[in-house]
Parts: C-alpha cells; structure tokens; sequence
C-alpha cells in the first residue's frame, strides 16, 4: 500500500532575516534588475523556490511590483505610511 504524502506548504518558508535580506537588496537596486539578475545580487545564497516565495509576498503585502520589462521596483513607502499611521481618528 502506498503511503501518501501531503505537500507542506512551509516547505519553502524563508526566515524572517532572508525576507528582510533581499527586501532590502531590492529597495538598493530598485527598477534596475529582473529576477534572476537580483537574486544573483543577494548577499548571501537563497534557494530559488525560496526566493520566489519572498517575492510572492513581498507582492502581496504592496512592497514590491514587476514591471512589464519584468523589473523588479520597490514602491513601500515608509515616510508616508508613518504619516498615515500618526493621523488621529475624527
């Protein structure tokens, strides 16, 4: 009988130091490099499904996007989103 084995799907789930690794890598080199050319840049070695997943994410939650050239730009604005953040309730 054959055992089947589910797929995990944290399998892939990078440390928050890797998120914040190539976060960082992409706001430095923001709208100059695809995907490849900036995981190529990274510090330090990330598996390539990692990497995707982080960038999956980062898409998501609004820091990053890909152009049509499929360059990656870093649109996170923290100056702006700390004003929103300290405006009161009326």
């Amino acid at each position: 009988m054959e055992i089947l084995k589910k797929k995990n799907p944290y399998e892939r789930s990078p440390t928050l130091d890797t998120v914040l690794m190539v976060e960082k890598v992409i706001e430095e080199y923001s709208g100059e490099f695809g995907k490849t050319e900036l995981w190529k840049k990274l510090p330090k070695k990330v598996m390539w499904q990692t990497y995707l997943v982080i960038l999956d994410y980062l898409i998501t939650i609004n820091k990053i996007v890909i152009d049509r050239e499929g360059k990656i730009g870093y649109i996170w604005n923290p100056k702006l989103a700390k004003l929103v953040k300290n405006m009161k309730k009326y």
